[in-house]
């Protein structure tokens, strides 16, 4: 059997609450903190999906997830809560298909005003080309 492979969970959070709370609007954040998880423990990412509220049953979710080859992964509980509809349910589901589901546990990084006005431009401006850097 290859590399566990991993499907990063991320919220897809509205810009307008970037001041309020900045980590959940950083998607690309929450991504990268799931990545260096995965790298660690010696997995592969191979899906980052960005969702809001979703059923635990959707076929996105599950769409090719292999029983003891595959896991979720999501920065902290917060990121679960916002990105799915019942996180009991899903991790029920989970439990259901054998299908772990881990958060990454780490603090959140703390945003200062550049930190927040570079989320602002990736995502108020990904048609012009800007790439977040």
């Amino acid at each position: 059997m290859g590399p566990v492979r991993v499907t990063a969970i991320a919220s897809l959070t509205p810009l307008e609450e970037l001041d309020a709370d900045p980590f959940l609007v950083d998607s690309r954040g929450q991504h990268a903190m799931c990545a260096r998880w995965a790298a660690e423990h010696g997995y592969v990412v191979a899906r980052e999906l960005l969702v809001r509220g979703l059923r635990p049953d959707h076929g996105v979710l599950w769409d090719g997830v292999l029983p003891g080859a595959d896991l979720f992964v999501a920065p902290s509980l917060r990121v679960l809560e916002r990105a799915l509809s019942s996180v009991e349910e899903f991790t029920q589901e989970c439990a259901r298909r054998g299908v772990r589901v881990e958060t990454v546990g780490r603090a959140e990084p703390s945003y200062d005003a550049a930190m927040k006005a570079r989320v602002h431009r990736r995502l108020s401006l990904p048609t012009a080309g800007y790439d977040g850097r």
